[in-house]
């Protein structure tokens, strides 16, 4: 099957700087996709490219086989959507008044607001447990409840793919679970292909099918988490020595880090000599 976007050579950058290098990469289609990696190594500025927010210094994106750059805002809004991060709403506007903005691609001189578009909205505001605070202006609620109106906003797009750079910054352990158990679903009911930013190594294990590693704006490993996910790599990838055990409920590969504090070593010390 045809990847559902994949890279040509891609080289990005700000300025004069370089962050990616003639990166070759195929994202598959109906997966969830998550980049991991330390912090600059280019995980969100391959995420924004991808989306179009940032034009390649060299190379191309396709998205489903057509060079993404020849495609029109609103072709690839109906078949993309894109939550960057640290968003800002516009001041007063309220949480359904944002959701709505979800439709923008949608709508037309010939084709205005219709009932698809209203139950497309309710649906987002319901998955994201957001009813009653849909009257609320955006700017008075807390962050947790912004990120999910965001994310709210992404669903009520009704795409294809949906591209996410780290939606669960800002919640709480169970609103993080909420998140991802929602875009878990998405994939698993509606075949939606997910592509996310994480930070969490251990949920990005539990909830990816393919992880894509990234070290120094490069591809270090890609593949299924239990593949790719060893001490070795979280070593050369994060710089840290750990221990790989499994998830006791999903099966999935969990990190635990040894620290490099000096309490750290020491447990480290007796337990390489128990």
């Amino acid at each position: 099957m045809r990847p559902a976007i994949n890279t040509q050579s891609l080289s990005l950058g700000y300025g004069e700087k370089l962050i990616i290098n003639e990166m070759n990469i195929e994202i598959p289609h109906g997966e969830i996709t998550v980049f991991i990696g330390a912090n600059g190594c280019g995980k969100s500025t391959l995420l924004r490219s991808v989306a179009r927010l940032l034009k390649p210094q060299s190379g191309s994106v396709l998205l489903e086989g057509k060079a993404i750059s020849s495609m029109s805002s609103k072709d690839v809004a109906r078949k993309m959507a894109i939550l960057p991060q640290s968003p800002i709403a516009p001041e007063g506007l309220t949480v359904y008044q944002l959701v709505k903005q979800g439709r923008y691609p949608y709508q037309s001189w010939l084709k205005q607001w219709s009932s698809l578009d209203e139950e497309k909205v309710q649906k987002a505001i319901e998955a994201t447990n957001l009813t009653e605070l849909k009257d609320r202006a955006v700017d008075e609620l807390s962050g947790g409840q912004k990120q999910r109106a965001w994310i709210a906003m992404t669903l009520a797009q009704d795409t294809d793919i949906i591209l996410l750079d780290e939606p669960t910054t800002y919640l709480d352990m169970a609103h993080q679970i909420d998140i991802l158990d929602l875009l878990f679903d998405l994939n698993e009911s509606e075949n939606r292909t997910i592509v996310m930013v994480l930070h969490d190594l251990n949920l990005a294990c539990r909830y990816a099918d393919n992880l894509v590693a990234l070290k120094e704006g490069a591809i270090y490993d890609q593949g299924r988490p239990e593949d790719i996910i060893t001490p070795e790599m979280v070593h050369q990838v994060f710089g840290m020595k750990c221990k790989i055990s499994f998830d006791p409920i999903f099966g999935s590969p969990m990190c635990i880090p040894f620290g490099k504090g000096r309490y750290a070593q020491s447990q480290v010390k007796a337990l390489a000599n128990a």
